[in-house]
């Protein structure tokens, strides 16, 4: 008798979940890898891996199954799509599974979910897509190939072609489906930077420092973070160096109170408050009951005194607030296309006309949350994106609007490397160009 659910059958659940209900893919693979803990590291590693791999190429292999199939991707019944979509990853991405079995098991698969009248169909699209590898026509036209290549859609490849050259372009792009370390921050007020390498060579996981910062590292070599000595002590944290940066360029003096107007999950306001070493408060704010839970999950493991988690709207203006905070750090909701290589799903969710959307919640969120700013203090804005309608033009417009602001410079904060990057005042990180996720980082002061 063979197993009662198989890993391609729950990659198969996972995939409907966000191809069909909108599900973000972290959450439903996470949902599903906390449900089935009991089954092996491999089949684990397998679920994982064939879900991230099919989301991350779903363009490239949507284009191949259109080549061999008479019924076209989007005429195809979801259940068939999603089991086409993941069996054409494994034939062209994992050479450790034969060809024989990827063909049988989506066979298989389809029959156990009732569709056994196109177990034909299934078989076929899959042989021959595994027969004709080499005959595949690729597209003739430059962003068209982009697109497949990279499984990127081309409406995003030709916004980035307003603003970065096509070398530029592909390199973000190679980089997005590159496979990279994980980037933790040592909380150096609770840890000191040795003794946390000594912890980790202890348990045979493999670290460098980070060139940008003296606390950040990348590790690798390890199953499951929450095993690491250290994860649940809150001695470390898993951030982005881009996302670190924030907090070190806010620089917050001893005893600052912070607001940070977007918080969750809370990397930065943790931040702020490890660089406060005990002293000063840290308000993490965000909108929803949720989201305040995250940031309130990592306060309790990173066990810092000096901070609270509060929701709030950061478009109404909290008049109890006004001119109270050293620091207000503003990290926006955008479009998130500097971290389409973490939140893979993400390109596909998006549209054109939501960066205009965003780029104005952007203009009334910082419209409301400057009052927040002491005379003399500071406020820094970022963003996850690399579009210059929610960074560059959205500083340009809040400093033409907000006269009592000047632009502070970041220069000083900055390794050199990063220096020689800041240009009309701000820091724009693009992925694969810097050792960074696609980041955007302004800085201004309030003045007397």
């Amino acid at each position: 008798m063979g197993k009662p659910i198989n890993e391609r059958e729950i990659v198969l659940a996972v995939l409907l979940d966000i191809t069909e209900h909108e599900v973000y893919s972290h959450i439903a693979l996470k949902n599903v890898l906390d449900k089935y803990q009991y089954m092996d590291k491999k089949e684990r590693a397998f679920i994982t891996r064939v879900t991230e791999g099919t989301l991350e190429h779903m363009i490239e292999i949507d284009y191949i199954l259109n080549q061999f199939s008479k019924v076209k991707v989007p005429k195809m019944k979801p259940v068939i799509r999603a089991i086409l979509r993941s069996g054409v990853y494994q034939l062209y991405y994992m050479d450790t599974v034969p060809d024989s079995a990827v063909c049988n098991e989506a066979v298989k698969l389809a029959v156990k979910k009732g569709f056994g009248t196109l177990r034909g169909f299934v078989n076929g699209v899959l042989r021959n897509v595994a027969r004709s590898r080499e005959t595949i026509r690729w597209p003739k036209d430059p962003l068209e190939a982009l697109s497949v290549k990279y499984s990127m859609p081309k409406w995003i490849i030709e916004l980035w072609k307003k603003n970065y050259d096509m070398e530029t372009i592909e390199t973000m792009l190679a980089e997005f489906q590159a496979e990279n370390p994980v980037t933790i921050r040592c909380n150096t007020s609770r840890i000191s930077t040795e003794k946390l390498e000594e912890m980790f060579e202890k348990q045979g996981i493999l670290w460098e420092r980070h060139p940008y910062l003296t606390y950040a590292y990348k590790i690798s070599g390890y199953d499951h973070l929450g095993d690491v000595e250290g994860f649940w002590q809150g001695l470390f944290t898993v951030q982005d160096i881009s996302s670190m940066l924030v907090a070190s360029v806010a620089a917050p003096n001893k005893e600052a109170y912070v607001i940070d107007v977007c918080a969750a999950p809370g990397g930065k306001a943790m931040h702020m408050a490890d660089l406060l070493c005990g002293t000063g408060q840290v308000e993490a704010r965000d909108l929803t009951e949720y989201k305040v839970g995250l940031i309130q999950e990592n306060i309790e493991r990173m066990q810092f005194q000096n901070i609270c988690a509060k929701q709030v709207d950061a478009t109404a203006l909290m008049e109890e607030s006004i001119e109270k905070a050293d620091v207000v750090i503003a990290d926006l909701p955008c479009s998130g296309l500097g971290v389409l290589g973490k939140k893979t799903d993400l390109k596909y969710k998006t549209e054109k006309e939501q960066i205009e959307q965003l780029a104005m919640l952007q203009r009334k969120i910082l419209d409301t949350v400057w009052r927040y700013v002491k005379p003399n203090g500071t406020l820094v804005y970022s963003t996850c994106t690399i579009t210059p309608q929610e960074n560059l033009e959205n500083v340009k417009w809040f400093l033409n609007t907000h006269p009592n602001f000047v632009s502070d410079p970041l220069e000083p904060y900055l390794c050199e490397e990063l220096q020689t990057q800041v240009k009309s005042g701000c820091l724009q990180l693009l992925p694969g160009i810097h050792d960074s996720d696609g980041f955007f980082i302004a800085k201004f002061c309030r003045k007397e």
